[in-house]
């Protein structure tokens, strides 16, 4: 099941988002005795909640279990937002209707299905601050890791130190990878659990890191 792990990424401020990530508990940095490579770049991807998006619903056909591709079936209607959230990041959860609670997934090669559950490529649960996705060919799944240095945003400043210290206090994991030839050869998305808020997208937590520095473990 892969998925299409490409996006732009913003840089503004959403109130209580450090909190929501447990930012306030950052001193453990975790030690690597593995090598360590720079010139990475690192995207993040999330979960998204359909209370978040409040624009015009549409309806979403596809599978209603997780052992379907390509299926037909509607699978109700949701917010554009949200919608097109899911189908950038590969999974959202529900908040209303028949299906509050579950999610819906999707997928470069099976499309939308609802789930209990955000998955990776492998079908495991998504893991916040775990699993991490890579092309193959570069990372092997299994692959683990820490950030060593978080390098610089798209605009050449730092990103903020609260957003750095977490992603580095980390133990990463490959556990997912991109759709086929999307990754490149030095990018790594980092799956950091649920968006907290409505634009989501402007918040310091969604963010593109370059020349950053891993360690593997």
């Amino acid at each position: 099941m892969t998925r299409t792990r490409l996006a732009l990424h913003g840089i503004a401020l959403v109130v209580g988002a450090m909190v929501a990530f447990g930012v306030t508990n950052c001193s453990a940095r975790p030690s690597s005795t593995g090598p360590r490579l720079d010139g990475w770049l690192i995207t993040v991807y999330y979960t998204a909640v359909e209370s978040y998006h409040v624009d015009p619903a549409e309806s979403v056909r596809g599978c209603s279990r997780l052992e379907c591709e390509r299926g037909d079936s509607p699978l109700g209607e949701y917010p554009k937002g949200f919608v097109d959230a899911v189908q950038a990041e590969g999974t959202g959860r529900i908040t209303s209707g028949p299906n509050a609670g579950r999610y819906l997934n999707w997928s470069h090669d099976l499309g939308y299905w609802l789930d209990d559950a955000p998955r990776d490529s492998r079908g495991q649960r998504l893991e916040p601050f775990v699993s991490a996705a890579a092309d193959p060919g570069v990372l092997a799944a299994g692959t683990n890791f820490t950030i060593a240095e978080c390098g610089t945003l798209d605009s050449g400043e730092k990103p903020p130190d609260e957003v750095c210290e977490r992603i580095r206090s980390a133990h990463w994991t490959v556990r997912d990878e991109f759709t086929p030839g999307l990754g490149g050869p030095q990018h790594i998305d980092i799956y950091i659990g649920e968006e907290q808020g409505p634009d989501f997208t402007a918040s310091p937590w969604y963010l593109s890191l370059k020349n950053a520095v891993i360690a593997l473990r």
